[in-house]
């Protein structure tokens, strides 16, 4: 959700000589050229099939009418947000990899910290959106045309709420800053300060906390009504209803599979003892993070398979 790597013990503010390059010469010295090769290999393979299965969903979104339905709005949404970030993040993590080093400096930290900060809180509110979406269809059903203002209200609150968390860290309410293997940023989860502390207790309470809530309370009440009703109405449409319910919470368990760890470690390195994650225990929740813009599309592309098989010409 807030990016890709778990925070060393550094800032992007942090003053004092060149801070990219001495937390580069303390990486060098935890990361072997091995360590650097290997994290390039599965980075460069998120990046490339992150890109490629996302802009498959998109191009069977605009070829397939079947599949521009309202729930599919925000379903697109969440895989616009994960190709942008193999676009203009994962990008410069493969690059800085390859070189074993941050290339982009202070600035280029803090644009890599604030944008998959943003894309990724934009997935998680889709998806806590999709969540009260098929609560509210399959338990009030009707057979209405398909409303799409709501949808796109919804697809633009995601960014609008995003961006309400992702650009106080750039005016000074905490900051963003190198992490893990030096490679990447994210936000500051190590900064010892009641600013930065209080940031995160907030992020993690409204951007993740809240919205997992959401998803359990709106997904626990509608398997509840499934089972209810399943055994009234075994029609066509509810039957799609059903598949598109699987689809959405297959996804949403995915989600917080790939980001549960991470989110562990982010707290572990906020407030446990300093130095408690080192950069090489951070690396494979970062990356396990990442996969999840992966593995999206390939829920959407597998699960949505009938519905543009049997429409296509």
């Amino acid at each position: 959700m807030f990016s890709d790597e778990t925070n060393p013990n550094y800032s992007a503010n942090a003053t004092g000589g060149d801070p990219f390059a001495s937390q580069g010469q303390e990486r060098n010295g935890t990361f072997s050229r091995t360590g650097y090769n290997v994290l390039s290999v599965f980075l460069g393979c998120i990046m490339v099939f992150g890109f490629l299965n996302n802009l498959i969903v998109l191009i069977l979104f605009c070829k397939f009418k079947t599949l521009r339905t309202p729930v599919n709005m925000l379903l697109l949404n969440i895989s616009v947000s994960d190709m942008l970030v193999c676009l203009f993040g994962t990008t410069l993590s493969f690059a800085s990899s390859v070189r074993g080093q941050w290339l982009a400096g202070a600035r280029g930290c803090m644009w890599y910290g604030f944008i998959n900060s943003c894309f990724g809180i934009v997935s998680v509110i889709s998806l806590a959106v999709l969540s009260y979406d098929r609560y509210s269809t399959l338990t009030v059903y009707n057979k209405q045309a398909p409303d799409y203002r709501k949808p796109l209200v919804a697809v633009g609150g995601s960014w609008l709420y995003s961006l309400l968390w992702t650009v106080p860290p750039l005016l000074g309410w905490s900051s963003y800053g190198l992490e893990g293997a030096g490679t990447g940023c994210s936000v500051s989860w190590t900064e010892r300060t009641a600013s930065s502390h209080s940031y995160v207790i907030c992020l993690f309470v409204f951007c993740l906390v809240l919205p997992v809530m959401v998803m359990v309370y709106c997904y626990g009440r509608l398997l509840y009504a499934v089972k209810q009703v399943g055994k009234i109405r075994k029609t066509a449409a509810r039957r799609r209803e059903y598949h598109i319910l699987f689809m959405v919470i297959t996804t949403v368990v995915c989600y917080v599979l790939c980001w549960t760890p991470y989110g562990v470690v982010a707290l572990m390195a906020t407030f446990g003892r300093p130095g408690i994650v080192s950069p090489v225990a951070s690396v494979v929740p970062s990356l396990l993070a990442k996969s999840s813009t992966v593995i999206n599309p390939l829920i959407y592309i597998l699960m949505n398979k009938q519905n543009y098989c049997e429409n296509s010409p």
